[in-house]
């Protein structure tokens, strides 16, 4: 049978786990913000550069 203690232990390491993966997705969702906002601004710059 687990001890308490190992239940505590696992929790504590998959709490970690958990807040490792979800730093991780923020970082990817904000780098793909900043790159969208990039992109628009290089496809308004041939935009503008195809008028003239």
């Amino acid at each position: 049978m687990l001890e308490a203690r190992n239940l505590t232990y696992m929790f504590y390491g998959y709490s970690a786990a958990f807040l490792i993966l979800l730093g991780y997705v923020i970082s990817l969702a904000m780098r793909e913000r900043q790159l969208r906002g990039e992109l628009d601004r290089v496809r308004r710059m041939v935009q503008d550069a195809g008028k003239k």
